[in-house]
């Protein structure tokens, strides 16, 4: 989701980040994010012409507060998860809350979306929009999407925008998207996904983690996460639009011989 930041650099050639290492480099990236000299630019360009790219419409981006897309997705959620109204949404990693209030708009004021982020300085800012763009139905949490501060069974889609490669636990955090869903929920997530096997040195590049290349994984591999949680009617689908943006991910080098976007969609079933 972003451009490299040199001070994350210093990773043993070939070896695998710690789990540890990962969320902190990525926990101090997105910090600085929303700082006034941070970036702009995230894992797909930062930008509104980027998120025009990913499949958001202009009346999308005038519908949110200002200063909610950071430009930080790699692709559109909105576009898979059918929100109907009334429903209670989940958006896993939220950031500025961009696909958060995109959501209240479609679940109405009889909805109610939770985003939660690891990132203090993500949810101040996030909690600022939902006040300057008066939004009720909304409530940002501060915790880790491996352990979610939601309720077992309490709501009704999960969304997600090229947060969960972010993850040194991806496992855990499907598992935990599984426990929240009601019976009947779905998942709906926007994500990247491998295509060629990684080079070493970019396993190991704790700057392409946040950047959201090293942690992606091979579409059997995410389909495999999804049905050992129990996720039923499951869809991995890389999305060709996207195959030019990993160029803006890493400006040191090429990653598109090995990432893509992907939708990837999953149903808890009735009754589990």
């Amino acid at each position: 989701m972003s451009t490299t930041t040199p001070a994350t650099r210093g990773t043993t050639p070939g070896s695998t980040p710690a789990s540890d290492d990962v969320r902190a480099a990525v926990r101090t990236h997105y910090a600085a994010l929303v700082e006034p000299e941070g970036s702009t630019r995230g894992c797909c360009g930062g930008s509104a012409p980027v998120s025009l790219e990913l499949g958001y419409s202009e009346a999308d981006l005038a519908a949110v507060p200002e200063g909610a897309d950071l430009g930080l997705g790699c692709g559109n959620p909105q576009a898979i998860a059918a929100l109907r109204p009334g429903e209670t949404v989940l958006d896993l990693g939220c950031g500025a809350g961009f696909d958060v209030f995109l959501a209240a708009r479609a679940v109405g004021p009889t909805g109610h979306v939770i985003g939660v982020d690891m990132t203090p300085e993500m949810l101040t800012r996030a909690r600022a929009n939902a006040r300057a763009g008066e939004v009720a139905n909304v409530e940002f949490r501060l915790g880790e999407i491996e352990h979610l501060p939601v309720a077992d069974a309490s709501v009704d889609v999960v969304i997600s925008n090229c947060v969960v490669n972010l993850s040194p636990e991806q496992q855990q955090v499907v598992d935990e998207a599984y426990r929240v869903l009601r019976p009947g929920g779905r998942l709906a997530i926007s994500d990247v996904v491998t295509t060629a096997e990684l080079p070493a040195d970019v396993r190991a590049d704790l700057d392409l983690v946040a950047a959201c290349v090293t942690g992606a994984s091979t579409v059997d591999a995410v389909t495999a996460m999804l049905e050992q949680a129990g996720f039923t009617d499951v869809r991995v689908v890389p999305v060709d639009a996207t195959r030019e943006l990993p160029t803006t991910w890493d400006p040191a080098g090429d990653v598109r011989d090995y990432v893509v976007s992907a939708s990837i969609e999953g149903t808890r079933p009735v009754g589990a």
